[in-house]
């Protein structure tokens, strides 16, 4: 059997929840991408809750630990990814690129606007390669939308919506979590939850809101706690933001939608744009086809059924479909080859700068929420 190739890159996770689990699954099926530049391996975990440790006995890991101190004093951890609440995100962001490591963050990368300067002026200030996590647009029909807008085969933009909406938070007695407390999530709410991903490829696109209008909703004021208790539910449940954008130097409108109370939607992210030549359209209810429209004397829509065509290449069939693991496995190939440099023309994942224009967008949703007014950024 030959030896595992590329650069070894020892990876640390803090917060061992549903995404520091689905990292480790990522990290155990590396081997199916195709010659690619680096290894990594996963060296440390850390949770505050033992029970969250467990899970990771099944996977090699040299150190598990519940102070996430020892994690990034461990010098074999070069990256870390950190999945944690977001009022905890600015005091474990700044520690981990102040200890000299690399970052995988989550969105929305702060608990609000002022945070996310914080953080960013903790990385501008050590140098260390940090970027914000957002899996959707690896699928490999959106990556084909994404090349398509990119190569201006649309012609003059005509409208742009994109959004993520779920319907998790449909039932009234659905115990409450730390996303529905502000305290913890944020006053923005499901914008911090969800925001960043319908955000990601018109930042990518260069397609930045300077003025919106926000309608934002609290579906359910109380839920029950764990022991069955009513207890304030304070945090936006949806919110649409009405944006405006400037491409080529024209006013284009913009809709993104988040949503926990979205009915019929199980978990569904979705991008659509519009143009004069032709048009785009990606859903994950239908994650394996990109639908394109064309002018021509007739107006019709036609679809294209993708297989594996992964924006990284793997050993998988093209006859097959991608799902969420592949496409975070993706997302991680991103991340980590435009670390060694190796990214070429491919997206890439969020940047500081784009997560905290994100959150420039939110605060401004809240006041045109409160003012009733269109807001410019």
């Amino acid at each position: 059997m030959s030896a595992p190739t590329g650069e070894r890159v020892g990876v640390g996770i803090i917060g061992g929840g549903l995404m520091g689990r689905e990292l480790a699954c990522a990290l155990g099926r590396w081997f199916t991408l195709e010659s690619f530049p680096v290894r990594p391996e996963l060296v440390s975990v850390c949770d505050a809750n033992p029970k969250a440790l467990d899970w990771f006995r099944r996977v090699p890991v040299e150190q598990l630990t519940g102070d996430y101190q020892e994690l990034i004093a461990n010098p074999a951890v070069e990256v870390c990814y950190v999945a944690v609440p977001h009022d905890l995100h600015q005091r474990l962001y700044v520690d981990v690129v102040r200890a000299g490591k690399d970052l995988l963050a989550e969105k929305p990368f702060g608990i609000d606007l002022e945070a996310a300067r914080a953080i960013r002026l903790a990385v501008q200030e050590s140098g260390r390669f940090v970027r914000v996590s957002s899996e959707f647009p690896y699928f490999p029909a959106m990556h084909r939308a994404y090349q398509m807008v990119r190569s201006g085969l649309l012609g003059r933009i005509l409208e742009v919506r994109a959004g993520f909406v779920h319907s998790s938070d449909m039932d009234p007695l659905k115990p409450i979590n730390w996303k529905r407390q502000a305290k913890h999530c944020g006053e923005i709410g499901v914008m911090g939850d969800l925001g960043l991903h319908p955000l990601h490829v018109p930042l990518k696109l260069g397609w930045r809101p300077f003025r919106l209008y926000a309608q934002l909703q609290k579906i359910y004021d109380t839920r029950p706690d764990a022991q069955g208790h009513m207890v304030p539910c304070d945090t936006w449940d949806n919110a649409i933001l009405n944006t405006e954008i400037l491409v080529s130097g024209a006013e284009v409108p913009m809709r993104l939608e988040m949503k926990r109370l979205s009915p019929g939607d199980t978990n569904n992210w979705y991008f659509t744009a519009l143009g004069t030549e032709a048009g785009v359209r990606f859903t994950t209810r239908e994650p394996r086809s990109i639908a394109i429209f064309e002018r021509g004397k007739e107006q019709s829509w036609r679809r294209i059924d993708m297989g594996f065509e992964t924006v990284f290449p793997v050993s998988t069939g093209k006859i097959f479909e991608a799902g969420f693991p592949d496409c975070y496995l993706q997302m991680w190939a991103a991340f980590l080859a435009e670390r060694q440099g190796a990214l070429g023309d491919r997206l890439g994942c969020v940047t500081v700068d784009e997560a905290v224009f994100s959150q420039e967008v939110f605060a401004a949703a809240l006041a045109s929420n409160q003012k009733k007014q269109v807001i410019t950024l």
